[in-house]
């Protein structure tokens, strides 16, 4: 996955700390206008249960501390703490395993003319993942490292609502 020296910088830190807490680095993204930008840092917990919003919240000194330890950023800068969110980032090729036969959308450096694509993972490896593509009947490979960003595609249920009506 390609990232910024200084996303990666603060991924390496993070995770250098979070299994002490039971917790999974997912995505590190700085956002923002260059006067005052905004640090995104998503987790989950790393038995692969959902984090709930009481845990993001118990999570975030630590999270602050070793961001803040890294000074990363000269001058201001605002640290947001969440949860992966059901548009979930994938990051490492273990998450593209954990999420075989998942749809996602991805965005690339460029893979035979294309850029984006729509469709279900279908296989992983140490170097590469396939897409079997959702607009036709083909299938795509495409190196980790070509990978400028990934996301789940949520699936809303509006059906399994209360009374199941």
């Amino acid at each position: 996955m390609v990232k910024s020296a200084l996303e990666q910088q603060i991924i390496d830190a993070l995770e250098a700390v979070a299994p002490a807490h039971g917790i999974d680095v997912v995505d590190v993204e700085i956002v923002g206008a260059t006067k005052a930008p905004c640090v995104r840092v998503r987790i989950d917990r790393a038995d692969g249960d959902p984090i709930s919003l009481d845990e993001v919240t118990a999570q975030s000194s630590w999270v602050s501390e070793t961001v803040e330890g890294l000074d990363p950023i000269a001058g201001s800068y605002t640290l947001e703490v969440s949860s992966p969110g059901m548009a979930r980032p994938l990051r490492r090729p273990q998450d593209f395993v954990r999420f075989t036969g998942e749809a996602v959308e991805l965005t690339t450096t460029a893979v035979e003319g294309r850029r984006r694509y729509k469709g279900t993972i279908s296989a992983v490896d140490e170097s590469c993942v396939t897409l079997a593509l959702e607009d036709d009947d083909q299938t795509v490979t495409i190196p980790h490292d070509e990978i400028k960003k990934c996301t789940l595609k949520p699936v809303y249920d509006f059906k399994g609502g209360k009374g199941g009506k």
